[in-house]
């Protein structure tokens, strides 16, 4: 079979802040026949997505291409100049991002973006455009296909945008379609169904395809490839199948090792004889949401409804759920940045303000909250020494020698090297950034803290590496988390108990081994079901049950 795509020996150098000229992919090489899905993995810094931008000749700034070819459709992209390139994008070669909310304008109309790309290369009149878009949409399995094009994209969820980017990078009848992270951020039963769309779509139009992603489990189910990546050089290439359940490589097996985080045993202390430790956070009854309260004294927009629950000091509790669900907004009430509109919050058995501006400096101490991007939590214009001195000055007026001392001693707990605090976050690897973000809030010797989604933007290694680095903090400084997440798996292995919410609603809390059992809430079943497996034959033996098919039905 002929090759849609052809690397050979692709190099590409990088030009450091200091004028240094450092190789980041190192004579690659591989290829990819047409209606093939090829996977590039790896962790953060490995060239996964580097190289797959080489294939629209583009470079990051900074970047170029400094050795070898990358052929698609028998052009060599690196040799194009700018304005053969820019006929190439869209029609040979099309895109689709991590975030979806970040390629759309939020000025305009979904459809008159979805279908721009027919206007810059003149591929077929408005009125075909739109029909065409519409029959991608229905493709893509979204609601309401014939009127989805006349929202903003602030009216549609998450999953929704990430499939209507997919309808953006299709409409112009790629040959290859770059896949890089496109379900990253997506909760499980949300990512299934982008997944479905993207396969249905690329067996049908037998396009190729490069999957860019550290999810091995969600590459399994669309790559018939994979190619793994570490350091910017090829450590194993191989079918899927032969890399899931042979790997040859000893990196291979690290990944595949890291899909499987280790349980967390969970606290003995209902075991003893001696009395549970008192709460160290109650919630009784918190509603809260977004608009104007209503005349039954509800928001307009309800998004967490009368969840109530204690979290015991010394222990930690996953709230998991779908997007939309209300974690992050439950998250958000407790760190008093959103006022409830009904309930109590009660810290170390006392009440606790409603908001933030109105908590003792002492409260706003022992609780904080670690936020799930680091890169928007970071002020990318301040050292990461002036971002860790500042919660040292506020909470413990700590200046000079003492407040160097305590960056060193902070730098040290999160394993970062004590020369990073020199450094701005936007020099730092995204599980070095997310280190310095937990630091943050441990400069404040809490308690408690909030875990919003800490992990969802990692590579698996990395991610991994983080959860062991939350229990060994937990062991010496004596911690409570509470952990939200869409990742079950994530979230088993480091909280005792589990609460599900569902459209507002805590359906059910148990302990985390116990969660999505037989007996149990059929909702949080239908979360545990829809974590992907390390198996290539997951995703279609799921969607022939029909008992999950009626459950994502209903939903």
């Amino acid at each position: 079979m002929s090759h849609l795509v052809e690397i050979r020996g692709l190099k590409v150098e990088a030009t450091t802040d200091a004028g240094r000229r450092v190789e980041i992919i190192k004579g690659v090489s591989f290829e990819i026949a047409p209606g093939e899905i090829v996977a590039l993995i790896g962790e953060s810094g490995s060239g996964k997505t580097t190289i797959a931008l080489t294939l629209l000749g583009y470079t990051r700034t900074g970047c170029r291409i400094t050795g070898g070819s990358v052929s698609v459709d028998g052009r060599d992209m690196a040799r194009l100049s700018e304005a053969e390139r820019a006929k190439v994008r869209g029609v040979d070669v099309a895109y689709v991002p991590q975030s979806a909310a970040a390629a759309f304008n939020p000025a305009q109309r979904i459809m008159d973006q979805v279908i721009e790309i027919t206007r810059i290369h003149r591929l077929m009149p408005r009125p075909a455009a739109e029909a065409k878009a519409i029959e991608l949409f229905k493709a893509l399995s979204l609601p309401a296909p014939e009127t989805i094009g006349s929202r903003y994209p602030h009216q549609v969820s998450g999953g929704q945008l990430q499939r209507l980017s997919a309808a953006m990078a299709l409409i112009g009848d790629p040959k290859v379609v770059i896949f890089d992270e496109p379900t990253t951020a997506l909760d499980v039963t949300t990512q299934i169904e982008v997944l479905r769309a993207f396969k249905s779509v690329m067996r049908q139009s037998r396009m190729a395809g490069v999957y860019v992603s550290h999810d091995l489990a969600v590459v399994a189910q669309i790559a018939d490839r994979i190619v793994v990546l570490k350091g910017g050089q090829i450590q194993e290439i191989g079918t899927t199948e032969q890399i899931l359940s042979a790997p040859k490589h000893p990196y291979t097996r690290e990944l595949l090792a890291a899909f499987s985080p280790v349980a967390r045993v969970a606290a003995q202390a209902a075991a003893t004889a001696s009395p549970p430790p008192q709460p160290v956070l109650e919630l009784d009854a918190i509603s809260a949401g977004y608009g104007r309260l209503q005349p039954n004294g509800k928001p307009l927009m309800l998004a967490v409804d009368a969840v109530s629950f204690k979290l015991e000091r010394g222990r930690n509790l996953g709230v998991i759920g779908e997007s939309g669900c209300g974690k992050s907004t439950l998250a958000r009430t407790i760190a008093g940045i959103l006022p409830p509109s009904s309930g109590h919050i009660r810290f170390d058995g006392r009440p606790m303000a409603p908001l933030a501006r109105d908590r003792t400096p002492e409260e706003l101490r022992k609780l904080q909250i670690v936020f799930q991007s680091a890169d928007t939590a970071l002020n990318p214009a301040q050292s990461i020494e002036d971002i860790l001195g500042r919660p040292l000055a506020f909470y413990h007026g700590l200046r000079g020698p003492a407040r160097d001392a305590r960056i060193d001693r902070l730098l040290d707990l999160v394993h970062l090297p004590r020369a990073l605090k020199h450094r701005l976050p936007g020099e730092l690897s995204g599980g070095q950034k997310q280190r310095v973000n937990l630091a943050r809030a441990l400069a404040a010797d809490p308690e408690l803290v909030l875990c919003d989604e800490i992990t969802s933007a990692l590579d698996t290694v990395v991610a991994a590496a983080i959860i062991e680095l939350l229990k060994e903090l937990q062991r010496e400084l004596g911690l409570s988390y509470l952990f939200i997440s869409h990742d079950l798996t994530t979230v088993q292995a480091i909280c005792d108990e589990v609460a599900v919410m569902y459209r507002g609603v805590k359906v059910e809390q148990l302990p985390a081994d116990q969660v999505g059992k037989a007996g149990g809430h059929p909702y949080a079943r239908l979360l545990m079901s829809s974590v992907p497996k390390l198996d290539p034959s997951w995703l279609d033996t799921l969607e022939r049950d029909p008992e999950l098919v009626a459950a994502f039905s209903k939903r």
